[in-house]
């Protein structure tokens, strides 16, 4: 029996990939529980349709990754931190600050996309890496100074 799946399946394969299953295992397990359709020639059509469509989303996705990683790649984003000894700023820096940074630039990233490789403590530039999606990635630098009311 063919049929269509609906949802990824770990060992038959992916959304709308058409697969060859037993007729006992398709008709009382898989079209049941709305994991997969039976593969008639509409139903073929719709999910190939679907598909199409689907992948160009994710192209119009990945060109605009892109084009924001090429963007990011190299920012700096400076903050004013209050220091007090041997350079030392009260607190650390956190990814929400370095996000809020990025925004004011006029780009806007989730601060859970931000990573740190190194707790920020001290004045200093350090780098961060942005996570934009699975393929692309982003190094911008975080510049700390110190701020004009110093103790």
């Amino acid at each position: 029996m063919k049929v269509i799946l609906t949802e990824d399946h770990d060992t038959l394969g992916l959304r709308g990939d058409v697969v060859e299953v037993k007729n006992g295992y398709g008709r009382n397990f898989l079209v049941p529980r709305q994991l997969a359709v039976i593969a008639s020639k509409s139903n073929v059509k719709r999910y190939t349709e679907e598909r199409r469509q689907q992948e160009h989303k994710l192209e119009a996705r990945r060109e605009k990754d892109a084009q924001l990683a090429a963007k990011l790649e190299g920012t700096e984003v400076v903050i004013a931190m209050k220091t007090g000894e041997e350079d030392r700023i009260f607190g650390s820096i956190t990814t929400q600050q370095i996000a809020e940074g990025l925004e004011a630039q006029g780009l806007p990233v989730d601060r859970r996309k931000i990573t740190l490789t190194e707790d920020i403590k001290t004045v200093g530039v350090y780098p961060a890496t942005v996570r934009i999606s699975p393929e692309h990635t982003a190094e911008v630098k975080v510049k700390v100074v110190p701020n004009e009311e110093t103790i």
